[in-house]
């Protein structure tokens, strides 16, 4: 029973996760390009385009927060211990994004809060990787494992970049969908190559790489996953090159659960590579059988909640409003 509840956990915050980088990735994306949007009309459009999406997608962190807490204590404990730095300005910039949405709508000059929710996107972005560059080399320090997250930091922004950039094609107009096209292009080369430099990095200098990848039986389900990432990127440009308005979108939402899957593939059945698995770092058999039952009442709310506003929502921006 304590082996079933702790994989069932381990799967349930690795799922929020992914819904969080999803669904949250695209309106940090978009906030980051926001800084290379000189004009107000188009920067318009960007606010509309999620304005009524992104409170809730970053729901799914918070609770993800409480689930980590609650399941895996010591994980959340020794995560904490050594990434309250990053985790601090990460809230800092998520607060400064949402006070830059509330309050651009009564500024007379928006300029300032625009630039607000662009550097708090940014900022938030870049805290996210560091946080993942971190747990990847297992909290270790050095210029090595600095190295590593700063790349990987790189990409997190070029990764939320290009959901951002694919998001805007389907749903915003004129100006603003070739910009994002051109966009779309750069970040994915970026991503892409940010994948690469961390793939030959984790191969070098983490355990993952050097024991956990090499695995036969995890090896032999990491290479067809790399191989849907590739194609997932390739469909990324079919679709800039048929003026696919929501294919490209599609692609990078593909790109990232493969990699994301490959990613939970790769730590299990550790939280912390080389320190701390998920036996160790887990709760008793109680707390999490109490909050698996809260979960099965929550979950289906909050995803049946961002399908339904995604439905209502969907379409372009009416530029008459």
């Amino acid at each position: 029973m304590h082996d079933i509840l702790i994989n069932a956990w381990f799967g349930l915050i690795g799922l929020m996760l992914m819904f969080y980088v999803v669904t949250d990735g695209f309106d940090l994306g978009v906030g980051i390009l926001s800084l290379f949007t000189p004009s107000e009309s188009d920067r318009n459009q960007i606010f509309a385009s999620i304005g009524h999406v992104w409170d809730a997608n970053e729901t799914w962190l918070v609770v993800l927060g409480g689930a980590l807490f609650g399941a895996f204590p010591q994980a959340y404990a020794a995560m904490m211990e050594q990434l309250y730095v990053p985790v601090m300005f990460l809230i800092a910039s998520l607060i400064c994004r949402g006070a830059a949405v509330e309050f651009r709508h009564a500024a007379q000059r928006k300029r300032g809060w625009d630039i607000a929710f662009g550097i708090g996107s940014l900022g938030a972005a870049a805290c996210q990787g560091v946080v993942l560059g971190k747990v990847i080399t297992g909290l270790a320090p050095g210029a090595l494992a600095a190295t590593f997250t700063c790349i990987c930091a790189l990409g997190v922004i070029a990764g939320f970049s290009l959901l951002g950039a694919t998001y805007l094609i389907k749903k915003t107009h004129g100006s603003l969908v070739v910009a994002a096209r051109r966009q779309t292009v750069i970040s994915l080369i970026a991503t892409m190559l940010a994948a690469a430099l961390l793939t030959a990095g984790t191969i070098l200098y983490s355990e993952i790489g050097q024991e956990r990848w090499m695995h036969p039986a995890v090896l032999h389900v990491l290479i067809p996953l790399a191989l849907l990432a590739i194609l997932a990127g390739g469909y990324v440009l079919y679709g800039l090159h048929v003026r696919s308005s929501h294919g490209p979108f599609r692609g990078a939402v593909g790109l990232f659960m493969a990699s994301f899957i490959g990613l939970a593939i790769s730590l299990f059945p550790e939280l912390i590579p080389g320190k701390l698995s998920i036996t160790e770092a887990a709760s008793d058999d109680t707390t999490m059988l109490f909050m698996l039952c809260g979960i099965a009442l929550v979950f289906p709310i909050m995803i049946g909640y961002n399908l339904y506003q995604y439905y209502v929502f969907r379409g372009r921006v009416d530029l008459s409003h």
